[in-house]
């Protein structure tokens, strides 16, 4: 979710100093220099050999596509695109079948068992090894009441409420592929939803602590809801992680809000004005009920009778989402980012291996473990740094009197380690082989203005609105406290007469990099989220549509393979095992500069995927294959 809220995504008014402040000036102004610099140092692409090819063809097998302006996707020569379980579809739970209304009349009872709103990551699981039959699961990120209500917001109720909330969260379907065509599988026991007041228990340090107990739930150990999901990973146990990202938004709080929330971007007024009829949205009368969002959540496709955790071992933090990579000696880690200007990437080492037996043997191995926090030097190292109570700065006069309060305040103990502030981390992928991270840093328009951090080496463009890609290669292993790092790309468009919009792109141009995602051949897909106040306009007039974009690695090229419809984002992607089937996410076509459409015109900008008079835009899955049935990327 690329967008610049800036009051509530803007909060780290911490004192720690960026790499700018600590690094020589000459290396600064060679910093400033321009891409040409950058180019010859930082940013060579990877070792040859970290990237591997399917038989003797080239990794990158298809013919770029141009970018474009119209409402519509594209896919290269030889590609199809269907669209799929769009908004409002129903999701197959036995005897609650209900078909979407274009009118948006559909009750908050109906969204409840539809496909969510807003899709975002999303994750194939197969069934017995399938690459024809499984479970999808995805995140509904946000919503937009001027397309999920009939008046949009001209009046507001408690069942207007409960209708977004039934809109926001996560969705689980089986799907199967028949004569040809995917299809959702309804009815499905595995069918199932989880929305802004389903229960999720809580586990890890901050479970039971007195910040995350409520008038509802003395004990702090049930949170009812999840939302703003933006970005999913998958655990080798087989469980899907969720990040719940900008939780701010959905708050109402003092006038005065203390240091503490105002650290964490909580406003007099939220955007949803859910607080009117769910008063524990309203920070004044229940103030704990925030601290109970902005946590990785972990849910298990298989059992639908299992009641999801917030993992609070991970951290708290306006997560984009979390992915997992594993040590040589079994255990996990977990890195994540937060998606918010001057924020943090954080990794998480269990204590425990991974045990055999599936989801039910790892119920707790993320309760357990170790928090870290990277700073990123200007010589290209790295150092991870531990967020532990007691050690250091991390002491109880300064506000971390135990675990459970350090990972409730993540942000506030790395501002006090001098974390390095970055340009918005959103979703990362994992070379397991080369012990190499990807993360897309997908822009920050503030870099460099006035009272706000400057340029450094990770970070190294002022009004940063095109964003980059950042890598780092873990010392020894994924578990080991430095590392080596270097910029995959810097994003832009050579023809800007800025030097810091131009970038240094090797093939097709794109700007704010988000989705990204590393198949097993070692493609790197690279998504795309320019916000509709920013499309087809100045230094991004050239851009056209969100893209999805491959890399090769091993050159650097990158070639884009589709274009999204009008002000969508282009987001989420996951392929069969046999590669022959990837579903991405279209999110918020048609989306308008302030976020919210107008129900007396929403097409106004789009009509995708139905195309349908009187009809109304709707976030969908989108299926590519072959044509020739081969493997996607050849």
């Amino acid at each position: 979710m690329a967008k610049d809220f800036d009051a509530m995504e803007d909060s780290n008014r911490s004192g720690n100093p960026s790499i700018h402040q600590l690094s020589d000036p000459a290396r600064r102004i060679w910093l400033k220099g321009g891409t040409g610099a950058l180019a010859m140092g930082l940013l060579a692409p990877l070792l040859p050999g970290c990237a591997t090819t399917a038989g003797s063809g080239p990794l990158l097998g298809f013919k770029g596509i141009p970018t474009t302006d119209k409402d519509t996707m594209v896919v290269p020569e030889g590609y199809e695109a269907v669209a799929f379980a769009a908004w409002g579809e129903p999701i197959g739970v036995p005897g609650h079948m209900p078909a979407f209304r274009w009118d948006a009349g559909n009750p908050a009872a109906d969204q409840a068992v539809q496909m969510g709103m807003h899709h975002d990551g999303l994750h194939y699981y197969p069934i017995d090894g399938s690459s024809t039959r499984g479970l999808l699961v995805m995140n509904h990120e946000y919503t937009d009441d001027g397309l999920l209500h009939a008046d949009g917001m001209k009046t507001w109720s408690a069942e207007k409420v409960r209708k977004a909330q039934a809109a926001h969260g996560v969705s689980v379907i089986e799907i199967e592929l028949k004569d040809g065509a995917w299809q959702i599988v309804r009815p499905s026991t595995y069918a199932r939803r989880f929305t802004a007041y389903s229960p999720f228990a809580v586990g890890g340090p901050a479970a039971g602590h007195a910040l995350m107990q409520t008038a509802a739930d003395p004990a702090g150990r049930t949170v009812l809801g999840t939302l703003n999901n933006c970005a999913s990973g998958l655990t080798p146990w087989g469980t899907y992680l969720s990040g719940e990202e900008n939780f701010a938004f959905y708050f109402d709080g003092p006038k005065t809000p203390d240091a503490d929330q105002r650290r964490w971007g909580l406003r007099e007024t939220g955007f949803y004005r859910w607080p009117e009829h769910d008063p524990r949205f309203d920070a004044k009368q229940h103030p704990n009920e925030f601290h109970r969002f902005g946590w990785v959540v972990e849910i298990d496709p298989f059992d639908p009778t299992s009641t999801p955790v917030k993992r609070t071992a991970l951290g708290r933090a306006a997560h984009e989402g979390a992915w997992i990579a594993t040590t040589k000696n079994g255990r996990a880690v977990v890195y994540s980012g937060e998606d918010a200007r001057f924020e943090y990437i954080y990794k998480f080492v269990t204590r425990d291996k991974i045990a055999p037996g599936g989801a039910k043997a790892n119920a707790t191995l993320l309760d357990h473990g170790t928090l870290y926090v990277a700073r990123f030097d200007a010589d290209g190292s790295g150092r991870w740094l531990p967020l532990v109570a007691g050690q250091g700065p991390l002491t109880a006069a300064n506000g971390f009197a135990d675990q459970g309060a350090l990972v409730i305040k993540s942000r506030q103990a790395s501002d006090r380690l001098g974390a390095t502030k970055m340009d918005r981390p959103e979703w990362l992928a994992i070379d397991q082989k080369a012990l190499t991270v990807y993360c897309t840093l997908t822009n920050n328009s503030q870099r460099g203005e006035k009272d706000r951090p400057g340029v450094d080496a990770a970070n190294p463009r002022a009004n940063n609105v095109m964003g980059q890609i950042i890598q780092w290669t873990e010392d020894g292993d994924f578990d080991g406290s430095t590392f080596r790092w270097k910029h995959l790309v810097l994003a832009g468009d050579p023809a800007n007469e800025r030097p810091e919009a131009r970038g240094n792109i090797n093939g097709d141009i794109f700007a704010c990099p988000d989705g990204i995602t590393l198949d097993a051949r070692g493609v790197l897909w690279i998504q795309t989220d320019k916000h509709a106040s920013q499309m087809y306009k100045g230094e991004m007039q050239r851009i056209g549509n969100n893209q999805m974009l491959a890399c090769d690695r091993s050159t650097g090229e990158v070639r884009r393979f589709f274009t999204g419809p009008v002000n969508a984002e282009v987001t989420g992607a996951t392929l069969t095992p046999d590669m022959r089937t990837m579903f991405i996410n279209i999110q918020h076509p048609g989306e308008s500069a302030n976020d919210r459409s107008d129900p007396a015109n929403p097409t106004k900008f789009s009509n995708w995927p139905d195309y349908r008079e009187g009809g109304r835009p709707r976030s969908a899955t989108v299926i590519i294959r072959k044509k020739d049935g081969g493997v996607i990327g050849t």
